[in-house]
């Protein structure tokens, strides 16, 4: 698969344009980061393995799939991640749940790590890291750093948007990270936000500007 894989399903595409519109309130906007983390999330779970058992329909006794052993956590990176996680808890409802707490140092434009609270098993999950934007990609490589710390050995990143200076940055630094995005935008501006991007997607999630 290629490295970043960028999602151009209509469906994805279509409900991130209504995203990116400034017109588009916070509820609304929380169900569209919900409903494109959910296709995202179809997609990047393609590779489950899947194993043959025994069932009984209504007619007759027949061999079925079901997903075969394989354990997932979700990681969304706060604040702005928690927008993701609903949309994908919805398909893997089995899955645990940790949280990264990281925050960019308006100065330094650095990632400042707050809080971590993973599953104890952490080690034997497969963890695919959410956040709505990719735009200088400390947070993220800050946040996979964190992981493969804690043991984890097969580590994807989900986002919506991202910059082509943050996929750089984390492709450099996690090369060995699967990334699946909705939209590579054209750059950062001298704030580092993504432009033409959807703003501050935190804000817009939780109605805080």
């Amino acid at each position: 698969m290629q490295n970043p894989f960028i999602m151009d399903h209509p469906l994805i595409q279509h409900k991130l344009t209504l995203l990116r519109d400034k017109n588009t309130g916070s509820k609304e906007f929380r169900e569209l980061v919900s409903e494109i983390s959910m296709l995202m999330c179809y997609e990047a779970t393609r590779d489950l393995p899947l194993q043959e058992v025994e069932i009984e329909t209504p007619m007759a006794v027949a061999k079925a799939k079901v997903i075969s052993g394989r354990k997932l956590a979700f990681i969304p990176i706060l604040r702005a991640g928690l927008g993701m996680a609903e949309g994908v808890l919805q398909l893997v409802p089995a899955a645990k749940v940790g949280h990264i707490g990281l925050y960019r140092d308006p100065e330094t434009l650095q990632p400042v790590e707050y809080y971590c609270k993973l599953p104890t098993d952490i080690a034997k999950r497969e963890a695919i890291v959410i956040d709505p934007m990719l735009a200088t990609g400390g947070s993220a490589v800050d946040a996979i750093s964190l992981l493969k710390k804690n043991g984890v050995k097969t580590i994807k990143y989900m986002c919506i948007i991202a910059a082509p200076e943050g996929m750089k940055a984390l492709t450099e630094a996690h090369p060995d990270v699967q990334i699946y995005c909705a939209a590579l935008d054209e750059k950062l501006n001298d704030r580092s936000y993504i432009v033409p991007g959807l703003g501050d997607a935190g804000d817009r999630i939780f109605g805080t500007k």
